[in-house]
């Protein structure tokens, strides 16, 4: 399998990615000979405003504050939630992420149909966990300010911190009487440390299957993944049930890593920009055959949908749940040398046989409703109606 570098493919906040240099300010004066007409003439509608705004606005102003907002709003009318302008504080705690080392409250969270930032997934052992948010929550507000989806990245920037730090989040929430209130919930920021693989072996009508959770994929997943295959290996399993629900996705590499694991040689994506060019990522000959089955939910994202797409399209196990999220787009940052940053959607990916992804998702195989989707318990198993599903359909399969 082709090696890769790492690009974006989550709404986590702890982010893996690849970056691009470039300069801020090149090329920017407005009589320069590769600006149109009509850039020239905004650059200048700028400045005048600027003057305006100088001669005639009664209160005094942060002229860095006016210019990372003009900035802001470039990007944010772009219509992208996943494309955004970061300040150089901003960007900084950005890169903690990518570096894994950050401080925050141990949420996943993405941008929901409904308009909210939604967590998707609470990390156990987190701050968040202990103080009482939940999946299924709409974070509305930071600190008081109020976030919808297409502030997505400003909202994840402003719930990091310092450890130790509290912050308040307000969430959204629906009652027993499925009506909505809103709590206002205080959490102290900590230094995140997230298992991403889990895993148990369940038996019944005398076979034995692993049940495998991949939570996201970051750097540690593959080591980790590596791990708990190699333990229920180890225990003689028959087959395998990988759970990929309300995993919001991650570095592409692992992805296709654990891809590798499971499929013979062939497609396992493509990428295209919007120049047309295409990259086509490929597994190689050797692959585990392990019977499997896969489930996903409409919180499975990115490189979840990947991976549930490369499975379903090369008929290497049947997926089963809910369609997934449809996200089928990469971003890339790209540092600026003021020590800000921007992160731009580059291209859009398909499964190998050329399905598009993103606003869509992945269809299962199966469909199956969970009447508590809220709460993927790996102790409470037997509850769980898309496991139980996709379990009778591995049976079937290995009886067969």
């Amino acid at each position: 399998m082709k090696k890769i570098g790492k690009v974006l493919l989550a709404f986590l906040l702890v982010i893996g990615i690849g970056f691009t240099g470039f300069t801020l300010g090149k090329n920017s004066s407005k009589d320069s000979p590769l600006l149109s007409q009509e850039n020239q003439k905004h650059m200048a509608q700028m400045e005048a405003m600027k003057e305006l705004i100088d001669e005639n606005f009664l209160f005094d102003y942060d002229e860095k504050q006016l210019y990372d907002g003009s900035l802001k709003g470039m990007f944010e009318n772009l219509k992208d939630p996943y494309t955004a302008y970061y300040t150089k504080d901003e960007f900084e705690k950005l890169m903690e992420g990518v570096n894994g080392k950050y401080a925050g409250i141990g949420v996943a969270v993405q941008a929901s149909d409904e308009g909210y930032i939604k967590a998707i997934s609470v990390f156990d052992e987190s701050p968040a966990k202990k103080a009482g948010i939940k999946v299924g929550d709409y974070i509305t507000k930071v600190d008081g300010e109020s976030y919808s989806a297409d502030q997505l990245e400003e909202a994840v920037s402003k719930i990091r911190g310092n450890v130790g730090e509290k912050v308040k989040i307000t969430v959204l929430r629906k009652n027993d009487k499925e009506k909505a209130e809103e709590k206002e919930i205080e959490v102290e920021r900590a230094n995140v440390k997230v298992d991403t693989v889990d895993s148990k072996v369940v038996e019944k009508d005398d076979k034995k299957i692993g049940y495998l959770r991949v939570k996201e994929f970051e750097d540690v997943t593959k080591e980790e993944f590596a791990k708990e295959l190699k333990s229920l290996k180890d225990q003689n399993v028959d087959g395998i049930v990988m759970d990929l629900r309300n995993n919001p996705g991650g570095s592409l590499d692992v992805c296709l890593a654990i891809a590798d694991t499971f499929l013979d040689e062939g497609v396992i994506v493509s990428t295209v920009d919007k120049k047309g060019k295409e990259i086509v990522e490929k597994s190689d000959k050797d692959m585990d055959k392990t019977p499997m089955t896969v489930l996903i939910n409409e919180n499975s994202a990115s490189a979840s949908e990947i991976l549930a797409g490369a499975f379903k399209d090369r008929g290497r196990a049947k997926i089963v749940g809910k369609t997934s999220f449809g996200k089928g787009i990469v971003q890339k940052l790209f540092p600026l040398e003021d020590g800000s940053g921007v992160k731009i959607t580059i291209s859009e990916y398909f499964t190998p046989n050329k399905t598009k992804i993103h606003k869509i998702g992945v269809k299962p195989d199966i469909e199956v409703e969970n009447k508590d989707n809220d709460s993927l318990d790996i102790e409470n198993l037997d509850k769980d109606d898309q496991f139980n599903k996709a379990m009778d359909t591995l049976l079937e399969e290995i009886k067969g």
